[in-house]
């Protein structure tokens, strides 16, 4: 009886394994409209930690008692103390998040995608509290990481448990998102930094051109990466077959909509390159590629497994962003009325070009909040 921590791997397995649990999250309506944790089976209440100073009668009634129920907030200070009032109103068990919403959207979570015809495997990182995707791929002792994130120790942790040696770090193009583990892992390893030449033309680091063919080997048995050229969310965003089954898309194509062209500025000059990426160069691709994706937005997008993705065929089958026949309705409809672009997008543009050097405390910040790389 009483409140205890849980942590956010915990927490993220909860959702991912898409158990039934109750949320009170005790921050500012505006900071719970903008980001929260989701889930399929989640339930979730919002009531401002300000307006339960004086007790937590008001919403005694609303806490369900046959449910694990889990009090969030920003940093884990106001959760705590709900939490201990609730025990003490109501009786049981309470959870409060460990480091609040920060570590929920800093907690990276592997996932097998699947096994490769060479004996490697590939996994899907997911950061579930960002809607961040990266990938690891695996096989004899070596491995290649595409679009890792900031937060390199999951990756680390990962190798090691494996016995693996990076030796690709890869973005597929320059992210305005969020920050980059590319280039300190590829320093960290003595490893290649791969990233599109036409994204790069100001990053101030070595690095090797992801250009359209470019094959990169992974392990002995020649696993190839084959690069494409699918230019939109950015004039150099680069796509990746692996195995020739698995396309990895990057921001240009997502399970439930499409990638932005607007995050540099370039908008109207962009949209025709999305255009022609998404209905000719991946409308001529194999429909059985399975697509994974550097981000999501909903939490349907998740299947039973906790990982996102899809069939291309499928895609083009569902995904509204794939069926606008009329070029004028597909222009509008990704240059106007676009959701609001990332936290800090421009600092993290220029971070991942190594002209910013934000601190540790200065990143986190920068990176709270949804992803906001699709249209809708």
């Amino acid at each position: 009886m009483g409140i205890q921590a849980i942590q956010a791997e915990t927490l993220a397995k909860k959702v991912m394994n898409q158990e039934n649990f109750f949320i009170l999250d005790v921050r500012n309506e505006e900071e719970f409209k903008d980001w929260k944790v989701e889930g399929k089976n989640v339930e979730i209440i919002n009531k401002p930690y300000f307006e339960l100073l004086e007790g937590v009668e008001s919403i005694a009634y609303q806490i369900p008692t046959d449910k694990d129920v889990i009090v969030v907030c920003a940093k884990e200070g106001s959760s705590q103390f709900v939490a201990d009032m609730l025990a003490e109103e109501i009786g049981g068990e309470f959870y409060y998040l460990a480091g609040g919403m920060k570590t929920w959207s800093e907690h990276l979570e592997p996932v097998k995608v699947g096994d490769l015809d060479d004996g490697g495997e590939l996994y899907q990182f997911v950061r579930i509290g960002k809607g961040c995707l990266s990938y690891a791929v695996i096989s004899d002792g070596e491995a290649a990481v595409v679009d890792p994130v900031r937060l390199t120790d999951a990756y680390t942790s990962f190798f090691q448990e494996k016995g693996v040696q990076l030796k690709h770090a890869i973005d597929t193009h320059l992210h305005a998102d969020h920050i980059s583990g590319g280039r300190k892992l590829a320093e960290m390893y003595g490893a290649s930094y791969w990233i599109p030449s036409a994204d790069a033309k100001e990053i101030t680091f070595a690095y090797l051109p992801l250009e359209d063919g470019t094959t990169i080997d992974v392990g002995e048995t020649t696993m190839d990466i084959q690069a494409l050229y699918s230019p939109g969310h950015t004039i150099g965003s680069t796509s990746l077959i692996v195995d020739k089954k698995y396309l990895l898309t990057g921001d240009i194509l997502f399970v439930d909509s499409i990638g932005r062209p607007d995050l540099a500025g370039k908008a109207e000059d962009w949209v025709k390159d999305l255009r022609e990426t998404l209905y000719n160069r991946y409308a001529n691709l194999n429909g059985e590629l399975i697509v994974l994706p550097a981000h999501f937005s909903k939490k349907e997008e998740l299947d039973e497994s906790g990982l996102v993705m899809a069939p291309l065929k499928e895609l083009y089958a569902r995904n509204h962003g794939l069926n606008m026949e009329e070029e004028e309705a597909f222009r509008k409809k990704v240059t106007e009325n676009l959701p609001p672009q990332p936290n800090s997008y421009e600092t993290i543009r220029y971070t991942n070009m190594g002209t910013a050097s934000p601190s540790e405390e200065e990143q986190t910040e920068m990176e709270i909040g949804p992803n906001r790389c699709a249209i809708s």
